[in-house]
């Protein structure tokens, strides 16, 4: 099987892990490729979100958002890596490595583009294509401060457009009605607090291991 058949089925081995409400909430878990997870924005508490809402302007593409509430499937995003670089299931992924993301519950690509965002007029932030639609817009570069090399539950992460170099961004500007209370996620050049996300609850795919070999963040560890 090649590398897109094993990333689908992981993916669905990770989607009946979810439908059986089974989600792993450890602490220092290294993010795997095909692991589905939400990322929770460190400043507002909120969950990185999607939804079957379009922008009322600019792109009128299907609305990202930060929702307060943690316990929503809407905040699930699958973690693959770009369509030209497919990562291999369960490798940890490493400082600086590009990755898209896949929202779980509509096939949509967290995505970016040089339209304004609604509230605050920074850089628009959606959720495009499918499964088998994807572009360059859907890339991001994983960036975080620190020595370390792998990609860990506890990171303070911050995502890079790769296109637009600008950062994945949150901030406490809420939407009225149809989705009053959530807050506004758009990308920025500023890669301050605002920009910090940490991986939270999700399906953790575990890395494959040969016998006697340890894993790649116990290596790390040495």
């Amino acid at each position: 099987m090649g590398q897109p058949g094993l990333l689908i089925a992981a993916a669905a081995v990770a989607l009946t892990l979810i439908s059986s409400v089974v989600y792993v909430d450890a602490d220092n878990l290294v993010v795997t490729c095909g692991s589905t997870i939400k990322l929770q924005h460190v400043a507002t508490k909120s969950r990185l979100h999607s939804h079957q809402v379009a922008y009322s302007r600019g792109s009128q593409q299907q609305s990202v958002t930060g929702y307060p509430d943690g316990d929503d499937g809407n905040s699930l995003w699958l973690v693959q890596g770009p369509e030209n670089e497919p990562c291999v299931p369960g490798a940890p992924l490493r400082k600086g490595a590009r990755v898209r993301m896949l929202h779980v519950a509509t096939r949509k690509w967290l995505h970016s583009h040089l339209y304004q965002s609604p509230l605050s007029n920074n850089q628009e932030v959606s959720a495009f294509g499918s499964d088998t639609q994807t572009d360059g817009g859907d890339n991001w570069i994983l960036e975080w401060e620190g020595k370390g090399k792998l990609w860990k539950q506890n990171t303070k992460i911050r995502f890079k457009h790769v296109d637009t170099n600008a950062y994945l961004y949150s901030h406490d500007a809420k939407y009225g009605n149809p989705i009053a209370g959530q807050f506004e996620v758009c990308a920025m050049a500023s890669k301050g607090k605002n920009a910090e996300w940490v991986a939270a609850e999700g399906v953790y795919l575990p890395q494959p291991k040969k016998e006697g070999e340890a894993a790649e963040e116990d290596k790390e560890e040495l």
